[in-house]
């Protein structure tokens, strides 16, 4: 299936915004953009988008400021912040704040075009699962409705999926993309549920930073800038699922090369 969908680029830069609404509309996306935060929630509110790339760094409101209010009104959209500037305590609040991702400053443009797919096809598979999950739900009221009168009731349809993987205490519910400790339900961000889910995959072994930078977020990124975005991430984790994340021991960091999780 080809993934499509219609993106919204905010960003100061006039050739950046450029650029990138080219390099997005060449690999099949339709592409608006807003020259600053005001203006790119004024389009949210009148247009319907699949997906936002937004700068941190903007004159007038600032990037974290329209971050919030595009979470409050459209909980459900993907926000992908990039920035020149990487630090840890921004992207842990831009994280915290709902968006979906966080890029470095120089976008390199075969990164953003998988993010992009990534981010939507995974979207089109979840309204997918929710309606065939519907339809089930519909065709089970109607069996139940026309089984009234008859000897035996019929039996519930029973649908086979693997939708769960547990580690230990931790369950990861793959349909809602949801973390489970000891029964409750835990928020975590949907990328970092990414992170979460390749590190259970490989469990026990260690998953070194570049890997875990491709399979949860589908681009290669070099060495460096692998290392950064896994941090943001295990950091995020380490909030939700440590007792103490200054003293993980679920999360464990392999200096200079990886994460490994250890939970059975």
């Amino acid at each position: 299936m080809k993934t499509t969908g219609h993106i919204l680029i905010i960003d100061d830069e006039a050739i950046l915004r450029q650029t990138l609404a080219r390099i997005l509309q060449q690999a099949g996306f339709e592409v608006s953009t807003a020259e600053n935060g005001e203006q790119g929630i004024s389009f949210l509110s009148t247009t319907n988008f699949d997906l936002v790339f937004m700068d941190l760094s903007m004159p007038g409101m600032p990037g974290m400021d329209a971050l919030k209010i595009i979470h409050a009104e459209h909980p459900s959209l993907p926000v992908v912040l990039f920035t020149a500037q990487p630090d840890l305590n921004s992207a842990v609040d831009a994280l915290r704040n709902g968006a979906t991702d966080y890029l470095l400053k120089p976008l390199k443009p075969q990164a953003l075009i998988e993010r992009a797919q990534s981010i939507l096809a995974a979207q089109q598979k979840e309204n997918r699962k929710h309606e065939i999950m519907r339809q089930i739900e519909t065709l089970q009221a109607e069996l139940k409705s026309l089984s009234t009168g008859q000897t035996g009731p019929l039996q519930a349809v029973t649908i086979r999926t693997d939708r769960f993987l547990k580690r230990g205490a931790l369950v990861l519910d793959l349909h809602v993309r949801r973390l489970i400790i000891n029964e409750q339900s835990i928020n975590i961000p949907p990328t970092s549920f990414d992170y979460l889910l390749v590190l259970a995959r490989h469990s026990p072994n260690v998953v070194n930073y570049q890997t875990l930078v491709a399979e949860a977020q589908g681009y290669q990124a070099d060495i460096r800038e692998a290392q950064e975005l896994t941090k943001w991430h295990i950091h995020q984790l380490r909030q939700a699922i440590e007792v103490d994340a200054h003293v993980p021991s679920i999360l464990i960091n392999v200096r200079g090369s990886g994460y490994r999780l250890v939970a059975d």
